[in-house]
């Protein structure tokens, strides 16, 4: 549905209890971009939560869904689309059902492709809360609390983001974006074994740079390791690619950021 025309249950159990998860899609020239990866993800993780998901939930059933949105809003340039599951409406922390409900909310603008920042952020560690490392860190649920405190963080450090850290204290990503680590031309990541979170963009980097000869490896990122890194990196589905440009005292440069976001950009074309 369109903002002006959304509007929450009170007894909706995304609402009362994080009971849900969802996907934020990127449109481009009217069409989504990454749909299979994304509708892959949102049922995997609505398989983690014991939804109940109908035979006709397919990357082809909401691509048609929001291309009908889409064309509804008038505006067939950029944006992006949210994709949520909630589990129906029934009971308290024990559900009376498992089936489920979706909606989808297009915010359109004028974007078209990823462009890279021109200045690069400037990141810290977040230290009030780690990351849990369980079924439910690498899927994206309606409990967003930590990213939302995390923000905060950043926001009152004058940062413009921060990096989170899972319970072994291993940096895992940051509020709202997947973490590479780029040293001597190799790009580290950490593994969902970490409790990162299974992007999308993530997957794509990782693909795009395997079939460009870019050798990738998941392994456990420590602050250390970004003291010795050449770039640092960041990917989520709508921004694509972002680099820091400082860590503390540390300076980055932004080499494989270019490659990799015009080889993300050529990937839209082909």
């Amino acid at each position: 549905m369109l903002q002006s025309e959304s509007h929450i249950a009170p007894n909706n159990r995304a609402y009362l209890y994080g009971d849900g998860c969802f996907e934020t899609i990127k449109i481009v020239n009217g069409k989504p971009i990454n749909i299979e990866n994304h509708i892959s993800r949102i049922l995997s993780g609505a398989q983690v939560l014991h939804l109940r998901i109908p035979a006709y939930f397919s990357a082809h059933y909401f691509k048609v869904q929001i291309g009908e949105l889409i064309h509804h809003s008038g505006h067939n340039l950029g944006g992006r689309v949210r994709l949520s599951f909630d589990r129906s409406v029934g009971g308290t922390y024990m559900p009376t059902t498992n089936e489920v409900s979706y909606t989808l909310e297009f915010i359109p603008d004028n974007t078209s492709g990823f462009t890279l920042n021109e200045k690069g952020l400037e990141v810290d560690v977040y230290n009030d809360i780690k990351k849990p490392i369980n079924k439910l860190s690498t899927i994206k649920t309606k409990n967003g609390l930590i990213y939302v405190m995390a923000s905060l963080d950043a926001q009152a450090k004058q940062l413009d983001d921060v990096l989170i850290q899972n319970e072994k204290r291993s940096i895992i990503e940051s509020s709202s974006s997947n973490l590479f680590v780029v040293s001597n031309g190799v790009l580290y990541t950490p593994s969902l074994d970490e409790g990162v979170l299974a992007g999308t963009m993530r997957m794509t980097v990782i693909n795009l740079a395997l079939k460009t000869g870019i050798k990738v490896y998941e392994c456990a990122i420590m602050p250390q390791h970004l003291l010795a890194a050449d770039e640092l990196l960041l990917t989520n589905a709508i921004s694509g690619i972002k680099w820091i440009g400082g860590f503390r005292t540390k300076r980055y440069r932004n080499d494989m950021a270019k490659r990799l976001t015009n080889l993300l950009n050529e990937s839209l074309i082909n």
